[in-house]
C-alpha cells in the first residue's frame, strides 16, 4: 500500500491528504523525506560546479521541500488534535531534525560554497531579494556553528539535539497536566454563575464523559470561573491547579527540563562566542541587546506597578467588606476585579458576552481584511484533520490569495494558547504557490445547538490571531525563506497586535456585535460602555504580563540558574512583584520560552511590537478613518507583504516615517497618567 504523504498531493489547493493518513504513515514519510533532502544537499555541496546563487542558495531553499510539507501537516495536527500516537512520533522526529539540521549546517563543503558566494556578494549582480536571502544564509550558518571545528563542533551538536527533545518533553508534559485536571461542579457548585459558564463547564464535561459539568484548564473556560465564582474556596483550588501547570512533581513535572534547558542554552552562546543566551538570541532582533530590552521593560513596569497597587487597594477593601480578613489573594483578583468593573463602568459580562458570537466575530475580521485590504472570503471544501475545524477560499478580484484554516474550539488533544501556523509558506520559486494559514484557538465548545460566544477578550484574541494570518496570506515575495512572517521574533507580532485595534472601531461592533438570541446590535450605550473599559484593570495585564518577561530576560542575560524556581522569586521580589498578581506564565509552564527557541530571551517582543502597533494605528486616527485606503495600501506594501525581504526598522519607517518611542503604548493602556 503506497503512504499518502508520499504520493502527489490532489486535493483541493494542495491540502494534505489528511482523509487517507494514518498515524503510521507519518514516520516512514519523514524518514524518506529526510533521506531525499539530505542526499540533495550532499550533491550541493559536492558539486563541481562553481557556486552560483541558483545552484546553492536556491538550491538549498527547495532540497526539503517535500519534508517541510509532511511536516507542515504533521505539526499541524500534533498541536491542535495529539494522542499518545502523535506524541511518541514528536518525541522520535525532534532528534531526528536537530541531526538533520546539524550535519547541514556542519558541512563544511556547503559551507564554503556560501562562504565563497558572500566573499564575492559584490560582483554576484543580485537582487535585492536575493542579496537579503544571501545575507541570511550566511549568518543562519555561522550562527548554528558552522565555524566551529572538533570538540566546540561536536559538542554544540549534542546540545541542539538535547534542546530539541527537552523541549517536546516540555510542551508533551505541559498538555498531560492541562488534560488530566477537572474540577467536578455540583448544582450548587454553580449558583452566582452565569449562564454561559454553566453551559461551558457542562459542555467541557460532556467532551470528557466526565458524567457533569467540569472545570478544565482551558483558558476559556477557567478565568471566567475565576470571574465569576462567589465560591472562594473553588476559586483558590481552580487556580493553584492553573498555575501548578508543569510543576506538580512525578513523571509530568518540568522544572528540572527547564534548568537543563537553561544550562545547555548557556553552553550554546558560549560556544559561539557570546557572552550570554541573550546576547546571542537578541542580536538578530529589532532589540538589538539585552538592556535595550530591560530598559523599554522598566519603563513600563513602574507606572504599571502604581496602577496596580491603587486598584489591589480597591479591591482589598471589596474582599473585606465580604467578610474576608486576609490580604487580597491572586484567586481573588478576577472576580472582585469584575465586580468592580460593573459597579464602575455598570458593565456586566453576562450582558455583554452575547453579543459577541464567534460565527460573527469571524465576519468582522473577514470585514475588515475586505475593507482594509480588499481579500474575500468564501468556505471552502477538503480534508481536515478534524470535524471542527473549518476553511476558506481567500480571493481578490477573482484570484486565488490563500487558502485559511480556522480551528476554534477547545479540546483535551489540543495543546493551549492560541496560534496561527502554516502548512504551507508563500514563494515564487516553483510557481506562483499560495500559503495554506492556519489560526487555532481554545474557546470554550457550546452545548450542540447553542451559539458560541466569547468574551472581548477572546475576540481579541481571534482578531490577533488572523492578524498573523495577514501577515502569511498577503506575502509577495519569492523566497519562501524570507516570506510570511519569517520576521524579525519583536516585529513578528506587530501585525497581528495592530489587527486587535479594527476590533474597537465602534463601527465594527455595532455591524457585528449582535445578540445571539434576538440578533440586535449592540445598544450604543453598551457599546460605549464596553469601549470605555477597553483599558480598565490594565495595570494588573501590564503587571502580569512584564514580569514573566523580565523572568525570561533574567533567565538568560545571567548565569544559568541551578534553581529557575529560586530565580525566578528573587527577580519577582527584586521588582517588586504585588502580591495578589503572579507571573502569567510561570517557568514550569511557560511554553513560549521552554517548548522551542522562539520566543526564549524574546518575550519581551510583545511589548516591543506594541509600542509600534500603538503608533501604526494612531496613523489611521490622524487620517479620521480606521480604513483609509491609502495608509492600507501603505501598510501592505511595506509590511504585510515583504515578509523578512529588508530590516524590520527599515520597513516600520518607510510605512510610518520614523521609529516611535513609548508613549504611545502608555496611552494605548491607560498608563500615561501614572508614568
Amino acid at each position: 500500500m503506497t503512504n499518502p504523504l508520499l504520493d502527489t498531493w490532489t486535493t483541493p489547493f494542495g491540502l494534505p491528504p489528511f482523509d487517507a493518513i494514518t498515524d503510521d504513515d507519518w514516520s516512514p514519510a519523514v524518514d524518506t523525506a529526510l533521506e531525499e533532502a539530505t542526499t540533495r544537499i550532499l550533491a550541493i555541496a559536492e558539486s563541481q560546479d562553481a557556486p552560483t546563487f541558483e545552484n546553492t542558495i536556491l538550491a538549498l531553499e527547495s532540497a526539503d521541500r517535500r519534508l517541510s510539507d509532511v511536516l507542515g501537516a504533521f505539526y499541524s495536527v500534533a498541536g491542535a488534535d495529539s494522542n499518545p500516537k502523535r506524541e511518541a512520533l514528536q518525541r522520535e522526529f525532534a532528534p531526528k531534525l536537530s541531526a538533520y539540521s546539524s550535519a547541514i549546517t556542519s558541512n563544511k563543503q556547503l559551507f564554503q560554497r556560501i562562504e565563497t558566494l558572500w566573499t564575492d556578494r559584490e560582483s554576484l549582480d543580485l537582487t535585492p531579494e536575493q542579496q537579503r536571502v544571501l545575507y541570511l544564509t550566511h549568518r543562519s550558518f555561522v550562527r548554528s556553528g558552522a565555524e566551529l571545528t572538533g570538540f566546540a563542533e561536536d559538542r554544540l551538536t549534542e546540545i541542539k539535539s538535547r534542546l530539541a527533545s527537552l523541549g517536546t518533553e516540555f510542551t508533551q508534559n505541559l498538555l498531560a497536566d492541562e488534560r488530566e485536571w477537572e474540577m467536578p461542579l455540583s448544582e450548587a457548585d454553580m449558583e452566582g454563575l452565569p449562564s454561559f459558564v454553566v453551559s461551558a463547564a457542562r459542555a467541557a464535561g460532556e467532551e470528557r464523559g466526565a458524567g457533569g459539568p467540569v472545570v478544565t484548564l482551558s483558558r476559556s473556560l477557567i478565568v471566567p470561573f475565576l470571574q465569576f465564582s462567589p465560591r472562594r474556596d473553588l476559586r483558590h483550588k481552580a487556580y493553584e491547579a492553573w498555575t501548578a501547570r508543569g510543576a506538580n512533581g512525578g513523571d509530568t513535572d518540568n522544572r528540572a527540563i527547564a534548568a537543563e534547558i537553561l544550562d545547555l542554552r548557556a553552553q550554546r552562546a558560549d560556544l559561539l562566542g557570546y557572552d550570554s543566551f541573550a546576547d546571542y538570541k537578541l542580536e538578530t532582533e529589532m532589540a538589538g541587546n539585552p538592556q535595550a530590552v530591560r530598559d523599554l521593560l522598566m519603563q513600563v513596569w513602574e507606572p504599571a506597578k502604581a496602577a496596580a497597587e491603587a486598584d489591589a487597594t480597591r479591591l482589598t477593601a471589596m474582599l473585606h467588606a465580604d467578610g474576608h480578613a486576609g490580604p487580597l489573594e491572586p484567586w481573588d483578583w478576577r472576580y472582585y476585579s469584575e465586580k468592580r468593573r460593573k459597579e464602575e463602568h455598570d458593565l456586566d459580562e453576562n450582558e455583554v458576552k452575547p453579543y459577541f458570537q464567534l460565527g460573527r466575530m469571524i465576519e468582522a475580521a473577514f470585514d475588515c481584511a475586505n475593507k482594509l485590504f480588499g481579500l474575500q472570503f468564501a468556505p471552502a471544501d477538503g480534508p481536515l484533520y478534524h470535524p471542527d475545524v473549518r476553511m476558506w477560499d481567500v480571493t481578490r478580484n477573482g484570484e486565488h490569495v490563500a487558502l485559511f484554516v480556522g480551528d476554534y474550539f477547545a479540546r483535551g488533544s489540543k495543546r493551549s494558547g492560541a496560534w496561527c501556523g502554516a502548512m504551507r509558506s508563500q514563494r515564487r520559486t516553483d510557481g506562483d504557490v499560495r500559503a495554506i494559514v492556519t489560526n487555532v484557538c481554545n474557546f470554550a465548545k457550546p452545548p450542540k445547538g447553542e451559539p458560541c460566544l466569547l468574551s472581548y477578550d477572546d475576540a481579541r484574541t481571534l482578531f490577533h490571531e488572523f492578524g498573523h494570518a495577514l501577515h502569511q496570506m498577503l506575502s509577495d515575495v519569492t523566497y519562501e525563506s524570507i516570506s510570511g512572517t519569517s520576521v524579525a521574533r519583536d516585529f513578528v507580532e506587530l501585525p497581528s497586535q495592530l489587527y486587535e485595534h479594527w476590533l474597537e472601531v465602534p463601527q465594527v461592533l455595532k455591524d457585528y456585535a449582535t445578540h445571539a438570541e434576538t440578533g440586535e446590535p449592540m445598544p450604543e450605550a453598551l457599546l460605549d460602555k464596553v469601549l470605555g473599559a477597553a483599558t480598565y484593570d490594565m495595570g494588573f495585564q501590564t503587571v502580569e504580563y512584564v514580569a514573566s518577561a523580565l523572568v525570561d530576560l533574567s533567565f538568560h542575560d545571567e548565569e544559568p540558574p541551578a534553581d529557575p524556581m529560586q530565580r525566578q522569586a528573587e527577580v519577582l521580589e527584586e521588582i517588586g512583584m504585588p502580591h495578589a498578581i503572579r507571573m502569567r506564565h510561570a517557568t514550569p509552564h511557560f511554553a513560549h520560552v521552554f517548548s522551542g527557541d522562539g520566543y526564549s530571551s524574546g518575550y519581551y517582543s510583545y511589548m516591543w511590537s506594541e509600542v509600534m502597533d500603538a503608533d501604526a494605528f494612531a496613523a489611521f486616527e490622524e487620517k479620521g478613518d480606521p480604513f483609509d485606503a491609502e495608509l492600507a495600501r501603505s501598510l501592505e506594501a511595506n509590511i504585510l507583504s515583504r515578509g523578512g525581504s529588508e530590516e524590520a526598522a527599515d520597513l516600520y519607517t518607510r510605512f510610518r516615517g520614523r521609529m516611535p518611542g513609548v508613549e504611545a503604548l502608555l496611552k494605548g493602556r491607560g498608563l500615561a497618567d501614572a508614568a
